[in-house]
């Protein structure tokens, strides 16, 4: 083999691998912003609902003096997480808790507290 077909064959597989270099760069570029997005999304999304419902309760509430907003958002969030967690885990307390980061005698007293004990 001469040395000008060495170097063509050299550049030829050196360009190979630059391609197969610039695709899995192009795939890890993309595997990366898909899973930034999806880590990201719910988040901002759930958010920007709260921040969306608390100004149309204020919209809808005129002069009316506002007390106790606090626990009235909680509370308005609050039931309806622990009921779709508590689906998702077949009602199993331990891991409903274990999701939501809590110890389960807290569980229970939001539960009760809610009336879904």
């Amino acid at each position: 083999m001469s040395a000008i077909n060495l170097a063509t064959d050299l550049r030829a597989d050196m360009n190979d691998m630059n391609d197969v270099n610039d695709l899995t760069d192009g795939m890890t570029d993309t595997m990366t912003a898909s899973m930034t997005v999806e880590s990201s999304l719910p988040q901002p999304v759930l958010s920007k609902s709260v921040e969306i419902a608390v100004e149309n309760y204020f919209d809808s509430m005129d002069d009316q003096a506002i007390t106790d907003l606090y626990e009235m958002v909680l509370s308005e969030v609050e039931a309806p997480l622990l009921s779709c967690v508590l689906r998702h885990t077949g009602n199993n307390q331990s891991h409903t808790a274990q999701i939501l980061g809590l110890n389960r005698g807290t569980l229970r007293k939001k539960l009760k507290k809610y009336g879904m004990l």
